[in-house]
């Protein structure tokens, strides 16, 4: 008898050592969660495409961009897989096509669409921007898992605070750093999607590169909406 009862309050006391180690665990797992959050720098590479063109235009070459920055992390619900994130970052874009932008002696500006007849070696233009992207986020992760399946979609706001037009034919050069048609408050809608650190990324501007901007020997309006699709890898 004394041995059952010596047994039985060994085990009692194992059973209690182990129920408390799975509840301080249980605890330390919400303390976890309780802060969990995916704040995350990003880095992205895309091909961007030009996208509501004058009749004429077309790009040539490759046309790409680069975009960089840091994105904080807000849940929402209890679980903290879905949140709000609003970050900031930076970001330069390339675009090779045969539109020439260049200005009269008189200032006013030329937009003219290069044809065939017209050798040059080089005609693009670039943009650098400061940027706000404002997400969405849904994901799968947990405090414990850094893999996981994603989907972040919102607005990224933008400004461009410096440009650059460049055309190259022989013997001659024409580059442009004032543009007054360009539109330097930027308005895109975004989507990024995938598992882990590599995802798809989508980027469509709601408003046009240029406004008041029209070809001068057609005055058909030059607009211009951008469409970049590539990669974004997001690292925590």
């Amino acid at each position: 008898m004394p041995v059952k009862i010596i047994s039985l309050f060994y085990l009692t006391l194992i059973a209690t050592k182990l129920c408390a180690q799975d509840f301080a665990q249980q605890n330390q797992d919400s303390i976890i969660d309780n802060k969990y959050r995916e704040d995350q720098f990003y880095v992205g590479v895309t091909f961007n495409l030009l996208v509501n063109k004058p009749k004429g235009m077309d790009q040539n070459g490759f046309s790409g961009g680069l975009h960089a920055g840091y994105i904080r992390d807000m849940p929402i619900n209890q679980r903290r897989n879905v949140s709000i994130g609003l970050g900031g970052g930076f970001s330069m874009n390339t675009y090779n096509q045969n539109l020439f932008i260049g200005e009269e002696q008189s200032g006013e500006s030329i937009y003219k669409i290069l044809d065939k007849s017209t050798q040059y070696s080089k005609n693009w233009l670039t943009t650098y921007l400061l940027e706000a992207p404002i997400q969405f986020r849904w994901r799968t992760s947990t405090a414990k898992n850094d893999k996981f399946w994603r989907l972040y979609t919102g607005l990224k706001l933008g400004y461009v605070y410096a440009y650059k037009a460049n055309f190259e034919e022989t013997n001659n050069q024409v580059v442009q750093t004032d543009i007054p048609e360009l539109d330097k408050f930027r308005a895109g809608a975004t989507f990024a999607f995938g598992y882990g650190t590599f995802n798809f990324y989508f980027y469509y501007s709601l408003t046009p590169l240029f406004k008041d901007a029209q070809i001068n020997s057609t005055q058909e309006d030059v607009g211009l909406n951008t469409f970049k699709l590539g990669l974004i890898f997001y690292i925590l």
